[in-house]
């Protein structure tokens, strides 16, 4: 979900593999297969997923008979208290936006209706401002949260809601990124982007993954550093209903949709 370049991807794996090592050592698994470019969010619904990192909105309103949550990690960039999150609201330097109520008629940038963190966030922000449905000339459906920087900075778009974790392994890995680009405030926060399961996965597996992510050897704890994880924390579907809930309120202010 973060590979905003081939370091953080590379130790993205470097943290898979080491957790497929516990479970090979426990002599609990032979063969395993590395998909680096899944379709999404098919892969999510295969039984023998053994292990990824998930949207807490898809999981809330797609996955929850397909996976089973592992733990969340607890990021260490600005915008993350424990293991919550919440979405920069980025707008352009000059654009005249310093409120979000200056955003109105504006155009927004958004990853995908399924995001919580570039849709959900986005929309729980702007309802209280939004008049009959609306608050934005359009969206534009930029297909990333790298894509949505882009077109702030060139203008194409005003405004958009960019994951806080994003945000900083961008600023870390590719600062120019983020040139010529102000936040504005932080949406509401939120849990985390859980690691989970497939829902054929063994119990025994399962748990043994759960249990080296909340308590890491020294050879996977060795690897959070240069993800910027501090730690994992259990979580349930219980604590993804607050996503929910950040919806829910949007569409009791009569703002279902981003627009």
């Amino acid at each position: 979900m973060y590979n905003v370049s081939a370091q953080v991807a590379a130790d993205y794996e470097a943290l898979f593999d080491a957790l497929v090592d516990v479970l090979r050592a426990d002599g609990m698994l032979d063969a395993v297969e590395l998909e680096r470019e899944p379709v999404l969010p098919d892969f999510w619904k295969r039984p023998d997923m053994l292990l990824s990192q998930t949207c807490g909105y898809p999981y809330l309103t797609q996955l929850r008979e397909h996976v089973r949550l592992l733990a969340t990690p607890a990021y260490e960039f600005d915008g993350c208290a424990g293991a919550d999150y919440a979405s920069a609201l980025v707008v352009r330097d000059g654009s005249g936006i310093a409120t979000l109520a200056d955003a109105r008629g504006r155009r927004a940038a958004a990853n995908d209706i399924y995001s919580n963190s570039g849709m959900n966030a986005l929309r729980h922000a702007v309802a209280p401002f939004a008049r009959d449905g609306r608050f934005f000339s359009g969206v534009t459906w930029s297909g990333s949260h790298r894509a949505s920087l882009a077109l702030v900075q060139s203008g194409a778009a005003d405004l958009a809601a960019i994951d806080c974790v994003t945000l900083g392994y961008l600023r870390r890995e590719q600062p120019s990124s983020l040139d010529g680009i102000s936040i504005l405030r932080y949406s509401a926060p939120s849990p985390g982007l859980p690691f989970v399961t497939g829902a054929a996965v063994p119990d025994a597996l399962r748990q043994r993954l759960r249990d080296a992510l909340l308590a890491p050897a020294a050879a996977l704890a060795e690897l959070l550093p240069a993800l910027s994880i501090g730690h994992f924390a259990p979580c349930s579907m219980h604590d993804y209903e607050r996503i929910g809930a950040l919806q829910a309120e949007a569409c009791a202010r009569g703002y279902p949709h981003l627009a």
